[in-house]
């Protein structure tokens, strides 16, 4: 992900129109994350590390609040930025050879695009401490077993084919919904207000279906 990458990725979600469904995927490998020594020279050269950091936060922010399901379809390494890219997604699944890692504390950093933040509601705190504070990677089969993927195929022809799978399932759903569902999950408000929140938009979905 070099600095060009950032303009690029939200000029995608801009466009997306009327798209039912977004996964997301890479082509040698998900992502060896943020291209480090393409990104510190402009820093060091702009002196404004919020100026170059926060447009980061928000295109993950954004690709987070889209109302549509999205799936991080992984395979190969998903290394750093990689890996908040995913948890900035609805749903991951992932090939057998696929590895995760958030190394940012070996380079004397830390992670900063939202993967403290998203992380522990996917995984629980203390796993997300392990890969944050370790910085060492875990294989497909503990991702499975840790809850950040949902299925682990045998390999990445197999895996597109099940997310497109998946993507068709989802695309056949009443959009209304899925934003809907979304947007409950993402406020994940305390139990009163949940159900509450939830109820009013049912309330509301019928009204309107009911003219």
């Amino acid at each position: 992900m070099p600095p060009a990458f950032w303009p690029e990725f939200t000029e995608a979600l801009d466009g997306l129109g009327e798209a039912r469904v977004l996964i997301v995927r890479g082509q040698e490998l998900f992502s060896a994350g943020l291209d480090v020594p393409a990104t510190l020279p402009v820093i060091a050269q702009t002196g404004d590390f919020w100026g170059l950091v926060r447009p980061m936060q928000e295109a993950f922010t954004s690709l987070a609040e889209l109302d549509i399901p999205t799936i991080a379809a992984i395979h190969g390494h998903c290394i750093g930025a990689g890996l908040e890219l995913a948890a900035a997604c609805d749903l991951r699944l992932c090939s057998a050879e696929a590895q995760f890692s958030l190394p940012e504390v070996r380079l004397g950093l830390v992670a900063d695009l939202g993967g403290l933040q998203r992380l522990p509601g996917l995984i629980g705190r203390g796993r997300t401490a392990h890969l944050a504070l370790t910085g060492a990677p875990i294989d497909a089969q503990t991702a499975e077993r840790w809850g950040l993927v949902t299925g682990v195929l045998d390999t990445p022809e197999t895996l597109w084919a099940s997310v497109d799978v998946l993507a068709g399932q989802l695309a056949d759903l009443n959009p209304q919904a899925l934003a809907g569902t979304k947007q409950v999950l993402r406020d994940a408000r305390p139990l009163e207000e949940g159900l509450r929140q939830a109820g009013e938009f049912n309330a509301a979905a019928l009204r309107k279906d009911q003219g």
